[in-house]
C-alpha cells in the first residue's frame, strides 16, 4: 500500500448522487470540497443540497445511459475544474436474460460500463492537467460491485458490466502510475439503499448488508492507499482472489436478486 495522504479535493463530480452510496459519498466530502451531484431525479438532487452545509453544490440532472447525458456532466465537471469523479451511478433489474426487457440490459450496461468509460475519457485529461499544475493529486473511485467477481445467474447483465468496469478501473491504475492522480476500484457487497427495491428485489433488507456511509467513508480513506477494494458485511475489506468458494456461495445465493 501507498503512504502518502491526500489532501481533500476542492470539488468533486459524483455520478448516482441523489441516493445510496453517492448521497453518502457527497455528505462524506461536505463542507471541505465544492460537489456536482449528477443524477436523474432533481427533486431528489435537490432535498440533498438542502442538507449539505455549503453553498458550492451544483445539480446536474442528467441522463448517463445516453452520450447527452454523459456530455453534460463532463461539461460541468470542466466548469468546476473537479479533481476527483466518483462513478456511482448503477441500475440492474433480477430475471433471467431471456425473460428481461431488452431496453432494460441495454440500459444497464450503457450505464454501469459505458457510462463510465466516456466520463473518465472526457474527464482525466482535464483532471491530469490540473493536477499536475497544482500541488494536489486528482483521484478517480470507480464503485463496481462484488458481483463483478462471479457470475450471477438471474442478475446477469448486471453482473457482466460491473465486471467490464473492474477491468477497465484496475487496468486504468497501472496505465496512470506515475501520474499525478490515484484511482480506487471499489467492489462493495450487499448496501443498504435503494438499489435492491429498484432492482426487483421484495425480500426487505439484505443481510449483513453495510451501510452507505461507510462504504463511503472506507472508500475516501482508502484512495491512494490501494488501487482496489472489495468490502464485505459493515465495511469489512476482504481480498477477492482468496475470498473462498463459501464467501463466493453467499454472494451468489444473494445475488440472484441484488448485489448492491
Amino acid at each position: 500500500m501507498r503512504s502518502h495522504r491526500r489532501a481533500a479535493p476542492r470539488a468533486a463530480l459524483i455520478t448516482g448522487a441523489s441516493s445510496g452510496i453517492g448521497a453518502a459519498f457527497a455528505r462524506c466530502l461536505a463542507p471541505s470540497s465544492g460537489l456536482v451531484l449528477v443524477a436523474r431525479n432533481r427533486d431528489r438532487l435537490e432535498a440533498l443540497r438542502a442538507e449539505l452545509p455549503q453553498d458550492d453544490v451544483e445539480i446536474v440532472s442528467a441522463d448517463l445511459t445516453t452520450p447527452e447525458g454523459c456530455d453534460t456532466a463532463a461539461a460541468a465537471a470542466d466548469t468546476a475544474g473537479i479533481d476527483l469523479l466518483v462513478s456511482n451511478a448503477g441500475m440492474g433489474r433480477i430475471g433471467a436474460v431471456l425473460d428481461s426487457d431488452p431496453k432494460d440490459l441495454e440500459a444497464t450496461v450503457q450505464l454501469n460500463a459505458l457510462a463510465p468509460l466516456r466520463l473518465i475519457r472526457a474527464m482525466l485529461p482535464g483532471m491530469l492537467e490540473r493536477a499536475a499544475a497544482s500541488d494536489r493529486r486528482a483521484g478517480l473511485i470507480d464503485i463496481t460491485s462484488t458481483a463483478a467477481f462471479v457470475s450471477v445467474p438471474g442478475f446477469a447483465t448486471y453482473a457482466a458490466s460491473k465486471a467490464f468496469l473492474q477491468s477497465l478501473s484496475e487496468s486504468l491504475a497501472a496505465e496512470l502510475r506515475g501520474e499525478p492522480i490515484d484511482v480506487l476500484t471499489l467492489a462493495p457487497g450487499p448496501t443498504k439503499s435503494d438499489f435492491g427495491r429498484r432492482a426487483g428485489y421484495g425480500g426487505g433488507s439484505l443481510p449483513a448488508a453495510a451501510s452507505p456511509d461507510t462504504v463511503a467513508r472506507v472508500a475516501l480513506r482508502s484512495l491512494g492507499q490501494t488501487p482496489t477494494l472489495a468490502l464485505g458485511a459493515e465495511g469489512a475489506v476482504f481480498n477477492p482472489l482468496t475470498f473462498g468458494r463459501q464467501g463466493f456461495a453467499h454472494l451468489l445465493d444473494l445475488g440472484r436478486r441484488v448485489l448492491r
